[in-house]
């Protein structure tokens, strides 16, 4: 790992002399200032351990979100191939870490991110979140991949991540944030979990880099057995053409994110096809590093047990990883959870609903759930969530379920919204209309952004209605400290669009990034809308088939990753000030991640293998885009 990364670094330095400060605009050492000749690919930076010939780890084809913290001038991106969060100085413009887990590609795993110390051992009965949690003793799986005090690591892009075949949403990582003060970076995961790393343990001084401790592994749901008997075959093949809803998918990835650093809490959706949810976690205890262990960790509601499933009964002691005889079984409906303590709630996108006598939702007193009927929260068809388990009841208020240890627990949990059918406006659900009767499961959920000005959470709900051209923004009130939970209060209709997601600007603006839906291609489109009352403000139709935004207050610009421009991919970039399209720059194939240095205004989007990456056109790379 150490000659490895010295000569990543010393190889990526002679690139950016080759293509440096002789006649590049704005090259970040040649202290120069935009021409006004419009934006370029002013450089393109080497993701340690890509190469074409597949080893170690391929060419850098499959990536996902990059997040760039202003605070310490670093992005973090998904790299699905080389199975880490790498690290990119956003000001010497070199890839500077890798953080990982035991197995990485990158760094040939001898560089795994130690699990912070005080986290307390919890006995698994397939592994401690199988291979991808903190492989604390007595950690051990049958295939000999046994306890070191590590991370465990992403699944990766090793069955699933190619966007062709519809299993991408078992890949990871996958979503990133960092806290404001740059402490604390937030990684989604491919088995339903958040990755939590203590960035302020991580020291890039030093060679090979020291890797950050993990601080948590918040499960929002529950793997597939990437490592068990049972496997992926029947979760993949459910994939084509049954939108992975059979339960051996489990909750697929957690993926996009948005933190409130007000409040600390920390939303998460598993937003994609099948039964998309939304999870809020109060993340305070692990953020201030403060409280009992089991705070500090968000660790399980019975803290002397595992989290769920289990198996119904439960499998004799010791289990089977640890030389029992009897084999592992998949989870029985009505088996036990044991979520994390942290979770403050969900919602569930599961398409339960109809009207009902009176028109009262299922929460007495609560004007915004599902209409009529008795549904458990979440749907009783897929019981591999925390909200409930297979067969519960609970008035629609909260999930009620029991820890192996016969502990009780609630997680406050709802529906997801209810729009007209036929209009596709927000039902008022003390009195509905006639044409609401009943909700439609979206597509999928895509990104999120708190709105300070109001204190909700704003969820891009990819396909609201059956009329796949009709698309919304949904407000979610957290209602912290109330023992309902969570609660959708508002949907903003959004025509003509896939909202795949969204970015506080100046004020109370939003930017709403569209994509095409399902085979039916809209023209180019992004949407500006009041975050409060979700008026459309403004309409770009210069750059459309967005999937990541970006807004830089920097130069108080927009900037969008357009893969699905009908022309072929590119960098959007809109005037935030003025809600003004200024240009579309081509970027690669695929090319759907964009984040921004506010110092130098320098873009960075991760591109895969091809003409564009120069140099490095056979690995891929992260291209610097700059104002000329």
């Amino acid at each position: 790992m150490k000659t490895r990364f010295l000569l990543t670094i010393l190889f990526t330095a002679s690139l950016l002399i080759l293509s440096g400060c002789g006649g590049v605009a704005n090259c970040p050492t040649c202290g120069s200032t935009p021409t006004g000749a419009g934006y370029a690919d002013i450089l393109n930076i080497p993701v340690p351990e890509h190469n074409p010939t597949g080893e170690p780890g391929g060419p850098f084809n499959s990536f996902d979100i990059s997040w760039i913290n202003p605070a310490t001038r670093l992005d973090y991106v998904s790299d699905r191939i080389g199975l880490a969060v790498v690290v990119i100085n956003t000001n010497t413009n070199l890839a500077v870490n890798a953080l990982q887990g035991s197995n990485a590609v990158t760094g040939a795993g001898n560089q795994a991110s130690p699990c912070d110390p005080s986290i307390p051992p919890l006995i698994s009965v397939f592994g401690n979140f199988t291979r991808f949690g903190c492989r604390n003793s007595p950690f051990h799986l049958s295939s000999g991949f046994g306890a070191n005090g590590n991370f465990g690591g992403f699944p990766g892009a090793q069955c699933c991540a190619s966007r062709g075949n519809g299993v991408n949403p078992m890949s990871g990582p996958d979503g990133e944030e960092v806290t404001p003060d740059g402490n604390i970076l937030f990684s989604g995961n491919g088995s339903s979990s958040v990755v939590v790393w203590d960035l302020s343990t991580m020291d890039l001084s030093k060679n090979p880099p020291t890797p950050p401790n993990v601080l948590a592994v918040i499960p929002t749901g529950v793997a597939a057995d990437y490592d068990g008997v049972l496997g992926l075959a029947a979760c993949i093949a459910s994939w084509n053409g049954e939108a992975g809803s059979s339960a051996s998918c489990g909750d697929d990835r957690a993926d996009e994110m948005a933190y409130d650093p007000t409040h600390q809490v920390l939303a998460v959706i598993d937003g994609d096809p099948g039964l998309p949810f939304v999870t809020l976690i109060d993340v305070s205890n692990i953020v201030n590093k403060s409280g009992t262990p089991s705070q500090q960790h968000c660790l399980p509601i019975d803290a002397t047990t595992p989290y769920g499933p289990f198996p119904a009964p439960p499998l004799p002691m010791p289990y089977p990883q640890q030389g029992a005889s009897t084999s592992p079984v998949a989870p029985a409906p009505g088996a036990s959870f044991n979520p994390p303590s942290c979770i403050i709630g969900q919602i569930y996108y599961d398409g339960a609903g109809g009207t009902a006598s009176g028109g009262m939702g299922l929460s007495s007193g609560v004007p915004v759930d599902t209409v009529g009927g008795s549904f458990p929260c979440p749907d009783p068809s897929n019981p591999q969530t925390f909200g409930g388990v297979s067969g519960s009841v609970n008035s629609g208020i909260p999930g009620v379920g029991m820890t192996p240890s016969g502990t009780p627990y609630t997680i406050p949990c709802h529906h997801g919204p209810i729009l007209d059918t036929t209009m596709g406006t927000f039902c008022n659900q003390t009195s509905p209309a006639a044409s609401c009767a009943g909700a439609i499961s979206p597509a999928g959920l895509g990104g999120m952004a708190w709105n300070p000005n109001t204190g909700h959470l704003l969820l891009a709900n990819s396909n609201s209605i059956g009329i796949t051209s009709v698309g919304a923004i949904d407000e979610i009130d957290p209602r912290l400290g109330n023992p309902n939970g969570p609660v959708v209060v508002n949907t903003f209709v959004m025509t003509d669009c896939m909202p795949t997601s969204i970015v506080q600007g100046p004020g109370n603006n939003f930017l709403i990034g569209c994509a095409d839906h399902d085979g039916q291609a809209f023209p180019p489109n992004e949407y500006i809308i009041d975050g409060s009352s979700g008026d459309i403000i403004t309409t770009i139709e210069n750059v459309g088939g967005v999937d990541e935004v970006w807004f830089n207050p920097g130069d108080n610009r927009y900037y969008v990753a357009a893969r699905d421009m009908p022309n072929g991919p590119v960098l959007g970039v809109i005037d935030a000030v003025k809600n003004l399209w200024l240009q579309n720059v081509a970027t690669n194939t695929n090319s759907h991640s964009v984040a921004v240095d506010p110092v130098t205004n320098h873009a960075f989007v991760p591109m895969q293998a091809g003409g564009p990456c120069g140099t490095q056109s056979g690995n891929g790379c992260i291209g610097v885009f700059s104002e000329q």
